[in-house]
């Protein structure tokens, strides 16, 4: 008991500390002359351990899971002894002493042995005296003397297992110093903080990205939905040539600020969840690719399913709610959670459709842009942060303030993609919804109406045009409408809306050249040609013109026949239709008499260009003739240049290849034709065809 009470005091003074073991139970070989003595390891300063409160006896350890193990530990149940008096506080078993073969078992059973467990395990808390300088010592168990001599450095190889053992343990759980972030990760201009779920972490930035298509909010310190190239730029870690950036994640704040930097104008922003910062990186040996490396690990022995894209085509949509004392607050709550699961089912994507959302109210406001948002969990954490507005229910202020303002380059806008504006209405509008309609028409916009609580025959009175509906969507043949009874039970009316949403051969008020031209064809009706070659002529032109979509808001076509006199034989207001157009084409008489093509040009712009200045559409002028012109045809073609229309010269025959060129749009090469004989013209059509849509593409960029 002196002993026990001895190395009590000692354990009273000295720390203990937790060695790590990899469960086979080996311990220090005791010294010649103590095989009756059990020893116990002693630490020294190189093994830091838990400070013990003075006079505080340390009870039973207990195992991790929060329960006591039995009796003489792992070594005693694998076969070894254990002492029947343990020192104070030390876990029966601990190690096996070579003494144990020799001491009869105890009479209870013991079960099988088992393997050691092949991964890293943190062993119970050893007592022990403090003693040493530098290197283990050993002193006896209680039981022997307790005055038993001290184990020579040279027999107790064994006592540096632990040691060894902590060593192995460091290796397999840590990670090597300088480790974290020694291979970067290659990400996209389009990445942004929240996709990298690390607290800290080393991407690589490819070069190339466009300084204007970056979505940055704040300064220094970001919000996690920029993008992270983008604000590496900003801040002016890296250049617009890429490199590796370093990225730290912060909790969420308020009121992120908005700071021009390095050519990128950073946008405010009211409040996000999370943040980020960004400095300098690692260089690493992987190169930038431009795609993301993917920090997904799938489940060991388990196949993961892929998870089916959504084809639902691009689009740039936008939401146009009703946030007016029409709807009022409740049911303004109802109307955010049906867009939001329309934006879930939507499949919103970086190359899928983008939303944004425009509130409408006394005074129309964007909530946010197409490009703010590419995926649906921000998507819907956005419409969830919507506050409602109040006022009277401006759609049709809103709607025009939406074509104007919302569908731009700057706020995201793709290009060739079709733009769709959806809009709520809960009654009836307080405005003129119908002249919203046609600017949204000729900013190419398809307008979708869903209408929640038509008016009811008493209320009908109150109503400013009771057709606003048809008036307003793209096209009134029923397709760019939508109605649900209220805001109660909505879910069975999203894929129904989804589905309309994403027919894209429906768009037809999206901008393209086939529905955004105006054509007028200019004709030679000299009596040179003659009347079977000015049918050839009306045929060329009917050909050119069936190609595109004609209709009030789409393609337009004109024509004027020309000899010494001009004639307009139909401009682009009189007829609306497709087959209107054909039918007069085809019915124009033929005049006969002298060429002046340049009169005839100077006519046509002033007669049929003139009252569509202001038009949306791209005007091109295609001009067939058949010989040389009396007068000059330089000065007039090249102030229709200056006017913006575009010119396609076709000569058949006798017509010179100087005035073709003199008056054909720059490059020459692509806007002047010739053929031989008047059979000809049939292969040029697809030549013309072809250069006004590329003519119209260029013009969008």
């Amino acid at each position: 008991m002196a002993g026990a009470r001895r190395a009590t005091s000692r354990l009273e003074r000295g720390p203990a500390r937790v060695p790590c073991a990899l469960g086979s139970g080996l311990a220090p070989r005791a010294a010649p002359g103590t095989a009756q003595r059990r020893p116990t390891l002693v630490p020294t300063p190189l093994t830091p351990g838990l400070a013990k409160s003075p006079g505080l006896r340390p009870g039973p350890w207990r195992h991790p899971r929060g329960q006591k193990r039995r009796p003489g530990g792992r070594a005693a149940r694998r076969g070894g002894g254990a002492s029947t008096r343990p020192h104070p506080g030390v876990r029966r078993g601990w190690g096996r002493s070579r003494t144990a073969a020799a001491r009869p078992r105890e009479t209870r059973s013991q079960p099988p042995p088992r393997a050691p467990p092949a991964q890293c395990s943190c062993a119970p808390p050893s007592l022990y005296s403090r003693g040493g300088s530098g290197a283990f010592s050993t002193r006896p168990q209680p039981g022997g003397s307790d005055s038993g001599p001290s184990i020579p450095l040279a027999t107790m190889s064994a006592s540096w297992i632990p040691v060894l053992c902590l060593g192995v343990c460091l290796l397999l759980l840590t990670e090597p110093a300088g480790s974290e972030g020694a291979v970067p990760i290659a990400i996209t201009c389009f990445t942004r903080g929240l996709d990298i779920r690390k607290e800290k972490a080393d991407v690589l930035c490819p070069g190339g990205c466009s300084l204007e298509e970056f979505s940055v909010f704040g300064n220094i310190v970001y919000a996690s939905v920029s993008s992270i190239c983008g604000a590496a730029i900003h801040r002016g870690v890296i250049s617009k040539s890429g490199g590796p950036v370093r990225i730290y994640s912060l909790p969420g704040r308020e009121n992120y600020s908005s700071v021009v930097a390095n050519g990128i104008q950073s946008q405010t922003l009211s409040r996000w969840s999370t943040s980020f910062t960004v400095t300098k990186g690692k260089s690493g040996s992987q190169e930038a690719t431009g795609q993301a490396a993917s920090t997904a690990r799938p489940a060991t022995g388990k196949r993961l399913k892929k998870t089916p894209e959504k084809k639902t085509g691009n689009k740039d949509i936008a939401f146009l709610i009703d946030g007016s004392f029409n709807i009022g607050q409740r049911r303004f709550n109802l109307q955010k959670n049906f867009v939001g699961k329309v934006a879930l089912m939507l499949g919103i994507g970086t190359e899928g459709p983008h939303v944004g959302l425009v509130q409408a109210s006394e005074h129309p406001k964007i909530e946010f842009y197409l490009k703010n948002f590419t995926s649906a969990k921000d998507v819907l954490f956005a419409i969830k942060e919507v506050g409602f507005r109040g006022g009277n229910s401006n759609t049709g202020k809103a709607l025009k303030h939406t074509a104007q303002k919302f569908f731009t380059t700057d706020a995201g806008v793709r290009k060739g993609i079709p733009k769709v504006v959806v809009v709520f209405i809960d009654g009836w509008p307080s405005d003129d919804i119908e002249e919203a309609g046609i600017v949204a028409r000729e900013f190419g916009v398809n307008v979708f109406i869903v209408s929640v609580a038509k008016p009811i025959p008493e209320e009908l009175g109150m109503v400013q045009d009771v057709a606003f509906i048809d008036k307003a969507v793209c096209r009134s043949n029923g397709f760019f409408s939508y109605h649900m009874p209220n805001w109660f039970g909505t879910t069975k009316y999203v894929k129904p809306l989804v589905q309309k949403l994403c027919s894209h051969e429906q768009m037809m008020c999206s901008k393209t050249c086939y529905n955004s031209v105006n054509i007028a064809f200019l004709i030679d009706g000299s009596s040179s040609v003659g009347d079977s070659n000015f049918r050839l002529m009306l045929e060329f032109a009917s050909n050119i013109a069936k190609t595109f979509e004609i209709s009030d808001i789409g393609a337009k076509i004109a024509a004027v026949q020309f000899t010494y006199d001009q004639h307009m034989e139909f401009g682009f207001t009189d007829y609306t239709t497709k087959e209107n157009v054909l039918a007069v084409i085809r019915n124009i008489r033929y005049m006969s008499g002298g060429t002046a093509t340049g009169d005839a040009i100077s006519f046509t712009v002033r007669n049929v260009f003139g009252p569509v200045r202001d038009s949306p559409n791209k005007n091109f002028l295609v001009i067939v003739t058949d010989g040389q012109s009396y007068d000059d045809v330089r000065g007039p073609a090249a102030a229709a240049h200056d006017a913006g229309i575009t010119i396609f010269s076709v000569g058949v025959a006798w017509a010179p290849l100087d005035d073709l060129k003199d008056m054909a749009s720059k490059p020459k090469e692509s806007h002047a034709f010739f053929t031989r004989e008047f059979t000809g013209l049939e292969p040029i059509v697809s030549d013309v065809i072809r250069g006004i849509c590329r003519d119209f593409l260029e013009s969008q960029q």
